[in-house]
């Protein structure tokens, strides 16, 4: 095992190997497990939320096909990962708020080879105006949410708008929420989102939306209707069972 004491937030993060997966490793910050590593198979996800917004991007961009990818809160960079197994020669920026927590990921799980990966320290927010002027992403994944306590300045249409601006023409702004069973944030972010893109959509694991648990659910965002064959795509994906929710169904669970 390996440990690092983050002096940028306080926090004890440390990486072990996982005794379910050959080549596989675990990232834990103050002891909750946080990101699954298979540096045998980067294209294998073994987080079921991550897999879920695998299978978004999967929807939004072809495999084999490079593409732009912005990773707002990096973890241990799983989906930077996938990205970079499957669509090889994809060029992907990665903003973390803490910089240990990076080179750390990095010392001990270092990226495929030939990754394009272009790290940023910062605020998510802030570090937006950091990116190189004119840069479209045909992908945004934001996981920075892990409770009901989010940041006001980052779980707001503002924000999102900010970020959708960054979106090339055919890209969708993926966001995963974790939240409390009462699903007060997911409220608050399907509506913040809608603010700013023009149709939404709420993709988890079934009992999610019932709220007899915590956990997470995937927002998407997309500048035109949101297709439908998704839905049925997404559904058969899994992981089993599975619920998007879009049009009428996602404005039940905005009102609560």
């Amino acid at each position: 095992m390996q440990r690092i004491f983050l002096e940028s937030t306080g926090q004890d993060a440390a990486l072990e190997a996982d005794e379910f997966t050959d080549g596989g490793f675990v990232l834990s910050i103050d002891g909750a497990e946080q990101s699954h590593v298979d540096l045998a198979d980067p294209a294998d996800i073994f987080y079921e939320y991550l897999r879920r917004i695998g299978h978004v991007v999967d929807l939004a961009a072809p495999w084999g096909e490079p593409i732009s990818a912005l990773h707002l809160g990096a973890g241990a960079l799983t989906l930077a990962r996938y990205i970079q197994a499957t669509r090889p020669g994809s060029h992907q920026w990665a903003v973390d708020l803490s910089g240990e927590l990076l080179d750390f990921v990095l010392e001990y799980l270092p990226l495929p080879e030939a990754t394009v990966l272009h790290t940023v320290v910062g605020d998510a927010r802030a570090t937006l105006a950091d990116l190189p002027t004119g840069q479209r992403f045909d992908v945004v994944i934001l996981d920075i949410f892990s409770g009901p306590e989010a940041p006001e300045h980052l779980a707001c249409t503002e924000f999102y708008q900010e970020v959708a601006a960054t979106l090339s023409e055919r890209g969708v702004l993926i966001v995963n929420v974790g939240d409390e069973p009462e699903l007060s944030l997911v409220r608050s972010q399907i509506t913040a989102l809608r603010g700013a893109v023009q149709d939404v959509a709420a993709f988890a694991e079934t009992g999610m939306f019932a709220g007899r648990y915590p956990g997470n659910i995937i927002l998407t965002g997309t500048q035109g209707p949101w297709p439908e064959r998704w839905t049925a795509a997404l559904t058969a994906r899994g992981p089993h069972p599975a619920t998007v929710l879009t049009g009428a169904g996602l404005d039940r669970l905005a009102a609560g």
